[in-house]
């Protein structure tokens, strides 16, 4: 779809009336921090054909820029502020509870936090003990664990009514959605169902998902903690391979449709000698299959690193038939079918392997942040208040072209980034690992 057929508007819940506590500046040059005004915008499509350039800003698209308004629609008096995590673990949860709570508390003076426990289930269940109050002494140190305080879970999309209804009852008018693709969604149908019965409730998404595979996203938080855990398990696995007399490190990584973390990874670690990702696919058998390059990396080298995304191979495996409680289909386990592959294939050749297979999928998913990702939360929660108390609804914060921005929730969710295999970041992938660029036996 060409940017110039999206619709990049963000929803607002009314006309600002209250001056905004944080005091910054509205003229340049004053060595103070200005606010964004409303008329500021970031470029989406930033690729330009020098031949057609003026069509091409036409459909460049706009993205309305994040951060502080100097007018703001809630009375921070007034506000009763709810957050909740669904969905499955990634670092940085705490980190983006932390700054969410923190920038609500000293920058807006808003002192009624609540935190919803185990996802949307904490709003639609009428157990008190699902909502905790939150304030910066219970979040202070939270930041240096993994996992996230408020607990998650999946599941609950269809208890939209239900969970407008206990917003009502509450009083709750912000409510922050952290979580990935199911949760934005949810978060979206939510929003339409409080504009459907006319309550002025901000609904605010913080986009998580470890693959970094949500579409208008430049990265997902937890992303690069996950490459940094992941770079850990594959120097293991090359030591390991290294050691024994054709030895074979097998390691997979998280990434269900999108072999971002796999492809980073490999770059990060230069020793992966097969990235295999779900999409570019590839055979085990033939001329051109994995297994016969596997062969002649071990007759060269004697040893072999091969990363796998969870979702590669697919196609080469029986269908589980199987959903998860957020409509995920349930993958086949390609791990265990590559070790087992391999061993067979060599055992019929009368060569003996040493096959070494690691997952590190839930250690990664459960590990606090490292530094860069640490920065990213705190900005990101930062930013989605700054929407949500300037009345913005039914968006996302995140990061285009380096500026952050609010995202359309009908714009990112559902939708999903790949690494496109006839990119720069592939090639570079193949150059890196010396593999072929396809592993097909084409006709």
């Amino acid at each position: 779809m060409n940017s110039s057929d999206m619709d990049f508007g963000i929803r607002r819940l009314g006309d600002c009336q209250f001056d905004s506590p944080i005091t910054l500046s509205t003229t340049n040059d004053d060595n103070i921090a200005n606010y964004v005004t409303d008329n500021q915008r970031v470029i989406y499509q930033v690729d330009v054909d020098f031949e057609d350039c003026e069509r091409t800003r036409l459909s460049a698209g706009l993205f309305e820029k994040a951060g502080p308004r100097q007018r703001i629609f809630f009375n921070p008096s007034e506000v009763h502020a709810a957050i909740l995590t669904a969905g499955g673990l990634c670092p940085g949860l705490n980190d983006v509870i932390r700054s969410i709570v923190m920038t609500l508390w000293y920058r807006y003076g808003v002192r009624q936090i609540t935190g919803v426990r185990f996802g949307y289930r904490g709003l639609y269940d009428i157990d008190d003990s699902l909502r905790v109050s939150l304030d910066p002494a219970a979040v202070r140190d939270i930041h240096r664990t993994g996992g996230t305080v408020l607990g998650s879970s999946r599941g609950g999309g269809n208890r939209i009514a239900d969970m407008a209804q206990a917003c009502l009852r509450l009083n709750i008018n912000l409510l922050f959605c952290i979580g990935g693709d199911g949760t934005q969604k949810g978060a979206m149908a939510l929003a339409r169902e409080f504009s459907r019965i006319n309550s002025s409730c901000a609904v605010v998404g913080i986009p998580k998902t470890i693959d970094n595979d949500l579409s208008f996203v430049e990265r997902s938080f937890g992303f690069d903690t996950a490459v940094s855990e992941a770079v850990m398990a594959v120097a293991a696995a090359h030591t390991e391979a290294r050691a024994a007399v054709d030895g074979i490190g097998l390691v997979k990584v998280m990434g269900r449709q999108s072999g971002f973390i796999a492809v980073h990874t490999a770059l990060a670690q230069n020793d992966v000698n097969f990235v295999l990702i779900p999409e570019v696919p590839f055979e085990l058998k033939g001329v051109n299959g994995l297994l016969r390059h596997l062969e002649d990396r071990l007759k060269a080298r004697h040893h072999a690193v091969i990363l796998v995304a969870e979702g590669a191979g697919q196609q080469l495996l029986e269908a589980t038939n199987r959903t998860d409680a957020s409509g995920n289909v349930k993958l086949a386990d390609i791990g265990p079918f590559l070790c087992d592959n391999i061993n067979a294939h060599f055992r019929n050749l009368g060569r003996e392997v040493s096959i070494k297979y690691i997952d590190p999928s839930y250690i990664i998913r459960s590990a606090p942040t490292i530094a860069n990702d640490s920065i990213y939360c705190q900005r990101l929660g930062a930013n989605g208040v700054h929407a949500a108390m300037a009345g913005r609804t039914e968006c996302l914060v995140g990061l285009v072209n380096g500026r952050f921005v609010h995202v359309p929730m009908a714009l990112a969710a559902g939708k999903r980034n790949f690494v496109d295999p006839e990119s720069a970041l592939w090639r570079d992938v193949i150059e890196a690992t010396g593999q072929p660029p396809l592993m097909l036996n084409l006709l």
